[in-house]
């Protein structure tokens, strides 16, 4: 069976292929289709549209966001000197 996709060679440093080795795995993907999916993210503006969207996500959430997390840190908060436990 022929496939139509090409061959390349890339050159890593080791640290930069591990952390994409990583990086792959956790979205359950070999490094040959996540090496891909990035470069179509970033050719067709996939990507660039996804973090226009969490960009836009902050900017009119980001307070709520941010309280949200501090009252579900609380609970899990180092307790001050001082204070009463």
């Amino acid at each position: 069976m022929s496939s139509s996709k090409k061959q390349t060679q890339v050159r890593l440093e080791p640290g930069v292929l591990a952390a994409g080795k990583d990086a792959a795995a956790a979205r359950g993907l070999d490094f040959n289709r996540y090496v891909e999916r990035l470069i179509i993210e970033d050719t067709t503006g996939a990507r660039a549209a996804g973090m226009a969207a969490a960009q836009r996500l902050i900017d009119e959430h980001g307070t709520f966001l941010d309280d949200l997390e501090q009252q579900l840190d609380a609970p899990y908060a180092k307790p001050r000197p001082g204070a009463a436990a």
